[in-house]
């Protein structure tokens, strides 16, 4: 080979080389830029999530209440690697149980904190009034106390209630009253409600299934404003009545232990009581109407118990025990039903792998998930079509299932005792 013929082929070889370094770096470049863009979906930091609560006002019992789980499920979620290895960061303004304030607070949520997620408040109206907010954001709505039936006929495609409808709240009951011998069956009821559609839509369901199965009404149904402090006239009425068996449509502790005080008082002792919401409040109700006057009070109950099977809760019982420094008796429904909304999103969330709110709504529209209060799956109006209802029971110091009696923990007190004398 000559020498012109060796110095073409080492630059041949060079160009080689160089073409191969060229391809090699751009590879890398694609590489590492295509890393880079897959780690910063999620950028550093927590996540943050908002929530409007009525920590003040007639619902603020609650709005505490549900503040409480929702704090225990950050604290929860945080000591076990967060959300997509982030920590949760919890947002809350009050409401004072105004849905102005609901609107200000979530628009303030998205457009000045910008949160990453919000998330439901205490009580349907707060409920469509931040849905709504979200969905003008295209953001999701999760939530697990807005159940009453206006929220899911607002067209609200991005809402995703967790817990159960409040329209089947008294469907345990209503079959356990029917499937009484008639000859020890009630044969009279009272109704009281709150004209808030959590409590009414239970009472109006109810109501006529129950007078189908010969139970007259004593007295026409009383509807009082969700805004009534003053209950004396009202539980006149039922005492006065005679009735066998009170159905009762309250908002929650406030009007439910107005009722039951003045019954105490008047030493009027129907067969059985229950209510839409009240006695679920565990450690709070029984200091508020006192321990010795909770046997064989009723309440419905969409699933969970300190005892129960259901997902996590073997570690959420004795966590929240630890958070909040209180025995089984001392969680309530609005604890569990908050911590069940950070379940959902939690598990939605590992599917899509990402903060985006539209991949969050595709997911929660098909997926099928799990919670304290048992499986959940939504319906096209955000229902959870999965959810059972159950019938609870104080007896002796603790509330717990007695109907459907596959699931039952002990049979109803039927009647129910007499409020003690002393």
């Amino acid at each position: 080979m000559d020498r012109r013929s060796r110095f073409r082929v080492s630059t041949l070889a060079l160009v080689l080389v160089i073409a191969m370094l060229l391809l090699s770096a751009c590879i890398t470049s694609t590489s590492t830029s295509s890393t880079t863009s897959s780690s910063s979906a999620i950028p550093a930091g927590p996540i943050k999530i908002g929530v409007s609560l009525s920590l003040t006002g007639d619902d603020s019992a609650d709005g505490q209440a549900t503040q409480q789980g929702y704090n225990v499920w950050e604290a929860y979620v945080n000591s076990h690697g967060g959300l997509l290895g982030h920590q949760v960061q919890m947002f809350y303004k009050d409401d004072g149980t105004k849905t102005d304030r609901t609107k200000a607070n979530y628009e303030q949520f998205i457009t000045g904190d910008k949160v990453n997620f919000i998330i439901g408040p205490f009580d349907d109206p707060q409920t469509i009034t931040g849905a709504e907010v979200a969905r003008e954001h295209g953001m999701a709505f999760l939530e697990g106390i807005g159940t009453g039936p206006e929220v899911f006929t607002n067209g609200l495609t991005n809402l995703f209630a967790v817990s159960l409808s409040a329209t089947a709240y008294f469907t345990s009951f209503v079959n356990y009253i029917l499937s009484l011998p008639v000859s020890i069956r009630p044969l009279t009821a009272a109704y009281a409600t709150s004209d808030n559609p959590f409590g009414k839509s239970q009472i109006d369901h109810a109501k006529p299934l129950l007078e189908q199965g010969g139970i007259t009404s004593a007295t026409p149904e009383i509807v009082y404003p969700a805004e009534t402090t003053d209950f004396g006239s009202i539980a006149q009425k039922i005492v006065n009545s005679h009735a066998e068996i009170v159905v009762l449509g309250t908002l929650g502790l406030q009007d439910y232990s107005a009722f039951i005080k003045a019954f105490i008082a008047q030493h009027y002792n129907p067969k059985l009581i229950i209510a839409a919401a009240g006695p679920d409040q565990g450690q709070a109700f029984t200091q508020a109407i006192g321990a010795k006057n909770t046997e064989g009070l009723l309440v419905p109950n969409d699933g969970w118990w300190p005892e129960s099977k259901g997902y996590q809760n073997a570690d959420f019982v004795p966590f929240i025990e630890q958070q909040l420094k209180v025995g089984p008796d001392g969680i309530s429904s609005d604890q569990v039903q908050a911590f069940s909304v950070g379940q959902v999103l939690q598990q939605a969330l590992n599917q899509t792998q990402s903060l985006d709110n539209q991949k969050l709504i595709n997911v929660l529209r098909t997926g099928t998930f799990q919670s304290l209060q048992g499986p959940v799956a939504f319906d096209s109006t955000g229902q959870n079509k999965l959810a059972v209802a159950y019938l609870f029971q104080w007896q002796k110091g603790n509330l717990i299932p007695v109907f459907p009696q596959e699931q039952a923990q002990g049979n109803v007190e039927y009647p129910k005792p007499n409020w003690p004398t002393s």
